[in-house]
């Protein structure tokens, strides 16, 4: 079962499956995620086509669980991501819908040397809705044990509930972290929660 973050209820029908994120419409296939040069914190942008900043991110800071808010162009906050543990690289990642306080998704990790699987899974039933994972063995090797292998950049493969390609995530050489997301089918999973995955995914693991 799924352990939730202290005081986040389950507001949500389990029949229900619209995992929409109020206030926010993400339109385009194409994003690209950049962080922020400053080293005191994790801030990131999510960018579109025409390079129109569409979400901030930063993680709160001196927090024991992880948190992170997330405010459109105007600076409106429209979700936030709650760890369910003390700070860890695997564990459980609940998004919750700020404006309506609902519970929406839940990000699950299974960490190893070999192969980084993020799941998006629905907060009530628990079933997956996609999946992101590390492409090529070696290089998650190199990136986790060598010296600066952080500096390699990053990709991974998005699928949707039947294991069918439906995007990309794709590290960029870069001063900082800095990566494209191409979703190709844009009927069966929420841009918003990709893009918040990758977004939790480079601050949790340093990638």
């Amino acid at each position: 079962m799924v352990s939730f973050p202290d005081g986040i209820q389950n507001k949500r029908s389990a029949m229900t499956r619209n995992h929409d994120i109020s206030g926010l419409d993400l339109t385009g296939d194409t994003y690209v995620v950049e962080q922020s040069l400053l080293p005191i914190r994790n801030k990131y942008k999510a960018m579109d086509a025409d390079e129109n900043v569409v979400i901030r991110g930063k993680q709160k800071m001196f927090k024991l669980k992880e948190e992170f808010p997330f405010v459109d162009s105007n600076g409106e906050e429209v979700f936030e991501v709650n760890a369910g543990g003390m700070i860890d690289i695997a564990g459980n990642y609940v998004l919750t819908d700020s404006q309506t306080g609902e519970d929406l998704i839940v990000l699950d990790n299974d960490y190893s040397l070999l192969q980084d699987t993020w799941r998006i899974r629905d907060v009530d039933t628990e079933e997956k809705i996609a999946e992101i994972n590390s492409r090529g063995t070696l290089v998650t090797i190199a990136r986790n044990v060598i010296p600066f292998g952080e500096f390699i950049p990053h990709k991974y493969e998005i699928t949707d509930a039947n294991d069918s390609h439906i995007g990309n995530i794709d590290g960029q050489i870069s001063l900082r972290d800095r990566y494209k997301i191409t979703i190709d089918d844009t009927n069966t999973v929420s841009k918003e929660a990709v893009i918040a995955a990758a977004m939790v995914i480079d601050a949790i693991q340093g990638n």
